[in-house]
């Protein structure tokens, strides 16, 4: 979990190079670490002998934890069912209805960070707001709620605040999602997606799947986004001669948006499996019961397809990254997620030709190390 800035360590480097797979005989909640790029996909593609529920003394203490509507915490059969009701909410041509929410929630938050002036903090005035308020949009939240909606899942994820506060947070939030998918159920009118699971599967959805899936999506793409948001500007401001490439070749930013999430890797772990059974790899075995953590850190960058070049290069050919995870638990929202980040640095790039941090590198602060995400805390910039 490591990193010195946006680097991994040097010992994940070494691990990762030497024993792709790491008996853990310390204290963490892993038995097992899986560095190597092969261990990590045998291991995120085997749905049949990894159990991704969360980690427990028994199978019944592990459903108790799982959070209802939460797919990354599921496991087939009840997985499959739930997946195959959200993926077709996903597809390009149905994301497509959100490109001009995105355009638009995108575009007011320029104008907000150019109104505050020079130095603006991205993170403040657009990386954490832009994913929260096109997730509103998706799940069809009513554009008065969305600013309060927005702020109460800041705060309930922050650590740095009164746990009061905090706490005042969580419950304001979970109580809005409980009273929002029941006025859904009562009214699925629109082409929003909790409508359309509505209308579409009807009592095959609960709403308290609905609830958790909304609170997964919204909590999530949040912190993942916004790591995104702002490592993906500081990576570009931090190698010139890429910038300039793309400031030339707009048409590359698809592949662009592609190196910063290998680059960026801001889920440095896989959510936990659990071995449900024997599994020899590597030269050992995991025994039925023992969890192992995938370092998708490692993966992205000690082990990227040609190790050689693991420097930033948005023209990188086979950029087979995992920053979606992989196997049945890919991440179902990203076509959205893509789609997201190249609008938001092409109209990043294009309103502010001259941006350009305004603090020294070695200033920007990040968040705590450890995270289950990664990003910074703030992003001083100038234009």
């Amino acid at each position: 979990m490591q990193r010195n800035g946006q680097n991994p360590s040097p010992e994940l480097s070494r691990m990762s190079a030497e024993t792709p797979l790491v008996e853990e005989t310390g204290p963490g909640p892993s038995d097992w670490i899986a560095t190597g790029r092969e261990e990590v996909r045998a291991i995120l593609g085997d749905a049949e002998r990894f159990s991704t529920r969360p980690p427990a003394d028994s199978e019944a203490d592990s459903r108790r934890l799982t959070q209802i509507g939460n797919l990354l915490q599921y496991d087939p059969p009840e997985h499959t069912r739930l997946r195959k009701m959200l993926t077709p909410e996903f597809t390009m041509r149905r994301m497509r209805r959100m490109e001009p929410i995105i355009e638009g929630v995108v575009a007011d938050r320029l104008d907000v960070m150019e109104r505050a002036g020079q130095p603006a903090d991205l993170m403040r005035h657009v990386a954490w707001p832009v994913p929260g308020l096109v997730a509103c949009g998706l799940l069809g939240v009513p554009r008065d709620d969305q600013a309060e909606l927005a702020r109460n899942l800041d705060l309930s994820r922050r650590n740095d605040r009164p746990r009061r506060l905090v706490q005042a947070a969580v419950n304001a939030f979970e109580g809005y999602l409980d009273r929002f998918i029941a006025q859904k159920r009562a009214d699925p009118g629109g082409d929003d997606l909790i409508s359309m699971l509505i209308k579409e599967h009807g009592d095959g959805v609960s709403d308290k799947e609905l609830v958790g899936f909304s609170d997964s999506l919204l909590a999530g793409g949040l912190e993942n986004m916004a790591g995104m948001l702002g490592l993906g500007t500081l990576t570009l401001l931090e190698h010139p001669d890429q910038l300039a490439l793309l400031r030339e070749r707009p048409e590359l930013m698809g592949q662009a948006v592609e190196e910063m999430l290998r680059y960026a890797a801001v889920a440095p772990m896989a959510s936990p499996r659990t071995a449900l059974v024997d599994v020899p790899m590597a030269g050992r075995t995991m025994k039925a019961g023992e969890i192992v953590s995938c370092s998708l850190l490692a993966v992205n960058r000690s082990q990227c397809p040609d190790a050689s070049r693991d420097g930033f290069d948005i023209v990188r050919e086979n950029n087979n990254h995992m920053a979606f995870g992989h196997g049945i638990h890919h991440c179902v929202g990203a076509a959205l997620a893509r789609m997201e980040l190249r609008i938001a640095f092409t109209r990043l790039l294009e309103r502010f030709p001259g941006l350009r941090l305004a603090v020294p590198a070695e200033e920007v602060r990040y968040r705590p190390q450890g995270l289950s995400v990664y990003g910074i805390e703030k992003l001083p910039l100038a234009w």
